[in-house]
């Protein structure tokens, strides 16, 4: 079993800042591409941050210059610092990986709970 566990979401004035963490725990033998996504009410889920093994990054054109990915493969944990909040970025914010359970093992992709996001005009 993986689990990906966020925390850090809440309620902020616009113009504020949050920082969401993810832990991936279980049984992992290594984890590629891990990434941030978020769901609003009523909107499609859709791609906010991703960051490879290596660190290199990817934004979507809302977020670039805000908010800023990273991650520590030693705890197997991404964070995703988010800066200059706007209203419209109030959402769900659910981490994912990539990841193999052994050597050789199928890629297989696990998502965490969500964690809610609110930010107040």
């Amino acid at each position: 079993q993986v689990q990906l566990v966020e925390s850090g979401g809440g309620l902020v004035q616009a113009g504020g800042s949050l920082r969401l963490s993810c832990a991936a725990s279980g049984i992992i033998f290594s984890i590629n591409l891990m990434g941030w996504y978020r769901q609003a009410p009523g909107k499609q889920r859709e791609l906010v941050a991703l960051i490879t093994t290596g660190g290199d990054t990817n934004y979507a054109d809302s977020v670039k210059g805000r908010f800023t990915i990273s991650r520590d493969n030693a705890k197997n944990t991404v964070y995703l610092q988010m800066n200059s909040l706007k209203p419209e970025d109030t959402a769900v914010y659910y981490c994912n990986a990539d990841l193999r359970r052994r050597y050789g093992g199928s890629l297989f992709t696990s998502w965490g709970q969500g964690t809610q996001v609110t930010v107040s005009s």
